[in-house]
C-alpha cells in the first residue's frame, strides 16, 4: 500500500515506524526542517520538507497514485486542508486527526475518516481505567452505549450460571456477546454456562455503571470508596 503522512510529529511518528515495518510504501511530508530531517534518518522512506496544504506537495508525494493520506499535524486548518486537496487527487483513503471537536463535521463533510483528538482519548482512557480497573478495553458507542471487556470473579452473581438463567440478574439492555476462556474464544449461547476467570465481551446500552459491573463481580474504584468512608461513619 502506498501511503502518504502528513506529519512526523508525536501522532506521525510512531505511524510511520509501523508503516514501514509492515512494508508499506510511506511518503512523509513534514513543514519542520528538524523533524524532517530526523525523520529521514530514523527510517526508510521519502521524506518532503514541505507545506502539505500546497496541491505542488501533494502532487510531488504521489497523491495521483496513493491508496491512502492520513493527516496527523497540530493544526486542523492544516488537516482540513490536506483532506480537501486529496480528494481532488482522488485518494481513496483519507484518515485526519482532529483536534477541536466543534470542527469534527466539517471534517466528515469533507468525506475524510476521523479519529478525535488523541490526547484526550488517551487521557480518558487513563482516568478511566483508575476509576474501572476490573474493566480491561471498552469502545464508547452512540449515546451511553458500550462494549467493554471484564474478568468475571468466581463471587460474581452470574458466575456458574447458564446464560439463559441469567435473566434475572442481567439487564435487558446488557448482552454478553463473547466469552474469553483460557487460549479459546467461547460464542455465547443460552446453554452457555459463564465461570470465574472468563474474559466476558459485554454490550451495555447504560455503558459500565456499578450495577452492570456488580453482575460480574466487578466494582469501580468509587463504590470501594463509598464503603470505606462507610465503615468509619
Amino acid at each position: 500500500m502506498y501511503v502518504i503522512v502528513i506529519g512526523a510529529g508525536d501522532i506521525g511518528d510512531p505511524l510511520i515506524d509501523m508503516a514501514t515495518a509492515n512494508g508499506h510504501e510511506v511518503v512523509v511530508v513534514e513543514e519542520d526542517p528538524d523533524t524532517a530531517a530526523r525523520a529521514s534518518g530514523r527510517y526508510d522512506c521519502l521524506v518532503l520538507e514541505a507545506d502539505a496544504t500546497v496541491a505542488e506537495t501533494l502532487e510531488e508525494a504521489g497523491a495521483s497514485r496513493a491508496d491512502a493520506i492520513i493527516s496527523t499535524t497540530d493544526s486542523d486548518a492544516t488537516n482540513i486542508m490536506v483532506m480537501l486537496l486529496a480528494d481532488e487527487f482522488g485518494v481513496p483513503s483519507r484518515v485526519s486527526v482532529v483536534h477541536d471537536p466543534e470542527h469534527m463535521p466539517l471534517f466528515r463533510r469533507s468525506g475524510a475518516n476521523v479519529i478525535e483528538n488523541p490526547q484526550k482519548l488517551i487521557s480518558e482512557h487513563l482516568l478511566r481505567a483508575v476509576q474501572r480497573p476490573s474493566v480491561k478495553d471498552w469502545l464508547h458507542l452512540a449515546g451511553d452505549a458500550e462494549v467493554f471487556e471484564v474478568t468475571v470473579t468466581d463471587e460474581a452473581p452470574v458466575a456458574d450460571r447458564r446464560l439463559r438463567n441469567a435473566d434475572e440478574i442481567l439487564p435487558e439492555d446488557v448482552l454478553v456477546v463473547a466469552i474469553e476462556r483460557e487460549d479459546s474464544v467461547v460464542t455465547p449461547r443460552g446453554d452457555t454456562v459463564v465461570e470465574g476467570g472468563d474474559l466476558v465481551t459485554v454490550f451495555s446500552k447504560r455503558g459500565f455503571d456499578d450495577d452492570v459491573l456488580a453482575v460480574f463481580g466487578a466494582e469501580s474504584v468509587d463504590s470501594r470508596s463509598d464503603r470505606g468512608v462507610s465503615r468509619f461513619l
